[in-house]
């Protein structure tokens, strides 16, 4: 993954040029916007958008400014959270425990903690390193012990790992848009739909990423999702 110049970094970090998209969560039976995933938004100093990966890949060099950024965006996101709905937000495990310490002096728990019990959840994503899915284990044991919904996000990510500890506990599972890609797949869908099954059947619910067209949220409906999420739905995005 390509990094920012050190410049470019070092001025979004000072000069906090962050923003908060919210992107809805729609019931898929009821076409009802149910709750809405926050997503980081970085800029330059002209207002140009920096694509998140990359800062966030950049920032992976520096624990503590990875760490910095994170709480801030996660002030922001809470801050602005659309009134009487769920907000979804990432975590990067990384940087949930850069800060070092008792996990429960964390700030970003603390700031998750004082909006209000189930008002979030915490999408904890899946990638391919097994450290990280075991910091995911302890973080998803730490939110569920103070009532803190979880998701895991990405999954069938072609980049994914797939923690079968991890999935169990969360109580969401979020498909990756890659899905979408591959639905003419007939191999690749039995197991889809085999992690739908399981998710029903263990009281989870499944959101499908990625959905644009009506042929999009034609076939999550055939699949069986319970949400879907994407620019489908651009017109109730909320920017800040």
């Amino acid at each position: 993954m390509p990094h920012l110049l050190n410049g470019v970094l070092l001025d979004l970090i000072e000069h906090q040029r962050f923003g908060v998209e919210y992107q809805p969560i729609v019931k898929l039976k009821t076409n009802e916007v149910v709750a809405y995933e926050a997503l980081s938004r970085f800029y330059d100093v002209t207002g140009k958008a920096i694509r998140p990966d990359l800062v966030y890949s950049s920032l992976h060099d520096n624990p503590l400014s990875l760490y910095q950024v994170e709480y801030a965006q996660k002030c922001l996101q809470l801050e602005h959270m659309p009134k009487n709905h769920q907000v979804f937000v990432n975590l990067d495990q990384d940087a949930f425990y850069a800060c070092g310490g008792e996990v429960l002096d964390n700030p970003i728990l603390g700031a998750i903690q004082q909006v209000g019990k189930g008002r979030v959840v915490v999408e904890l994503i899946e990638n391919s390193e097994i450290n990280d899915a075991l910091m995911s284990l302890s973080m998803i044991e730490t939110f569920s012990d103070l009532g803190i919904g979880t998701a895991l996000d990405d999954l069938c990510n072609p980049r994914s790992m797939l923690s079968v500890s991890v999935m169990q506990l969360v109580e969401w599972i979020k498909l990756d848009k890659h899905v979408l890609k591959m639905q003419d797949d007939k191999r690749y869908m039995v197991f889809v739909s085999k992690i739908i099954d399981f998710a029903h059947a263990t009281g989870k619910s499944v959101i499908l990423e990625g959905v644009e067209t009506d042929q999009d949220l034609a076939f999550a409906t055939l699949m069986g999702v319970d949400y879907v999420q994407g620019f489908l739905y651009r017109e109730g995005f909320i920017r800040i």
